[in-house]
């Protein structure tokens, strides 16, 4: 997960260091892509969790890749309507606000990031297909070797090609069909994927519907939870000073989704396991997953968290040479800490919540605390209160809590016994009501 993401962080990284009129454009576009593709994408393939890994755990192995060329047909077809927004994100910014310069450079930035959303909605299901499967090694070694290969492609496409904006985006979209192409080879040829492989059908034209009834409650789960914290950015560019309070958040953001994909790491494998003994008929072993993994959180905060503090004197030195930014980011970098613990106990509960098939609960619960509680608090203490962008975090840094309490009181009070049977009647029969049944 951390190599994925760093995909995308690696580039704004660099970008920051031709100065803030160079890292603003970025950190806006790709603020931009994720509330618009990303999340989206991401949320819809998360509802394979659920079906692939409680199908795998029934030995139902044929259903793994019916499920997943459902899943890749619909991104598909989701991300061509997104395209079109992309190419017209420069105006779009210009409309909200934004700076004029700004919005333009944003908006080629993410017109060169096109391609790379399509490569990232064909690997996102091939990647819950080889996770429902426990097959996280060759995941490692295709993200790694892509990563090691991304690092100096957008190195030479940033500063020695000239192109600046346009390089960055051109290597994260070239990188991403780089992973596809190494993943589809591993689940062509490899013999661990021989049981779970099965060829393009009409069944997979016809279940889709099937796969909609969890990808769109996956979709709004997650994207709930990511719109509040991009927000911020946005709403940051109207601030006094938003190059300066544009750049500090977006590099708070940055940092702060780059550490999040420890948890959602830990989130994803707890996912796996629970959906796996779930759809087995192991109610036990669930609830025994989700205690390790919930013990495994705990410490993994402190100890990232600890790691952050420390390092605060040098954490904007990463993203830019500017003093002004560097002293800012610093003042930040507690509230990061506080996040940083909430998003670790959060992102756990939200993999177990994909695993059960909870996301429709996942998704009331995020509106309640981002939407209800959240961004109301961020806005009245960034603009009324004058508490810039620390106000700002710290109203989306409440709402983190309250999803991180609701959650847990849900988790706390399941019936695993009942999962454990929903599972299996969702498994032989995908007509049954997904809501059904929770406690």
């Amino acid at each position: 997960m951390v190599s994925q993401y760093s995909l995308r962080v690696m580039p704004v990284m660099m970008l920051g260091h031709l100065g803030a009129l160079t890292l603003s454009p970025a950190s806006l576009a790709a603020t931009f892509s994720s509330v618009i593709a990303f999340s989206i994408v991401l949320g819809m393939a998360s509802g394979l969790e659920t079906l692939c890994g409680q199908a795998y755990g029934a030995q139902q192995y044929q259903k793994l890749g019916i499920h997943t060329y459902r899943a890749i047909l619909s991104l598909v077809v989701v991300c061509l309507p997104i395209s079109l927004i992309w190419v017209s994100m420069g105006k779009i910014l210009l409309f909200t606000g934004q700076d004029p310069l700004i919005s333009l450079e944003a908006g080629k930035y993410a017109a060169w990031m096109i391609p790379g959303l399509f490569a990232y909605a064909t690997a996102q299901p091939l990647i819950k297909f080889l996770q429902s499967q426990s097959l996280i090694l060759p995941m490692l070694l295709s993200s790694m070797t892509t990563l090691c290969l991304h690092i100096p492609l957008c190195w030479v496409m940033v500063f020695k090609s000239g192109l600046g904006n346009v390089g960055a985006a051109l290597s994260i979209s070239i990188s991403y069909w780089l992973n596809v192409f190494m993943l589809v080879l591993y689940i062509r040829y490899s013999a661990s994927c021989k049981a779970t492989r099965s060829p393009i059908s009409k069944e997979c034209f016809r279940g889709i519907n099937e796969f909609l009834k969890l990808a769109l409650p996956s979709a709004v789960m997650i994207c709930l939870e990511w719109w509040s914290f991009e927000l911020l950015v946005l709403l940051s560019g109207l601030l006094p000073n938003p190059e300066l309070e544009t750049s500090v958040l977006s590099i708070c953001l940055t940092s702060i989704s780059m550490l999040y994909t420890i948890p959602y790491g830990l989130g994803a494998a707890a996912s796996t396991r629970v959906s796996n003994e779930l759809g087995a008929g192991n109610p036990q072993r669930a609830r025994l997953a989700v205690r390790v993994v919930m013990f495994i959180a705990v410490t993994e905060a402190i100890l990232v968290s600890g790691t952050v503090f420390a390092l605060r004197p040098i954490l904007g030195y990463a993203y830019s040479n500017e003093e002004e930014v560097i002293n800012y980011v610093k003042e930040m970098v507690p509230l990061v800490c506080v996040s940083v613990t909430t998003d670790s106990l959060q992102g756990v509960l939200s993999g177990i919540a994909r695993g059960c098939g909870w996301q429709h609960i996942g998704a009331y619960v995020n509106l309640g605390a981002f939407y209800l509680i959240g961004i109301p608090i961020a806005v009245i203490l960034g603009f009324p209160l004058h508490m810039g962008g620390k106000g700002l975090w710290i109203g989306i840094l409440c709402g983190s809590t309250t999803q991180s309490v609701l959650l847990s009181l849900i988790t706390g009070f399941t019936n695993w016994q009942q999962q454990a049977n929903m599972a299996r009647k969702r498994i032989f029969d995908e007509r049954l009501p997904l809501e059904d049944g929770l406690i």
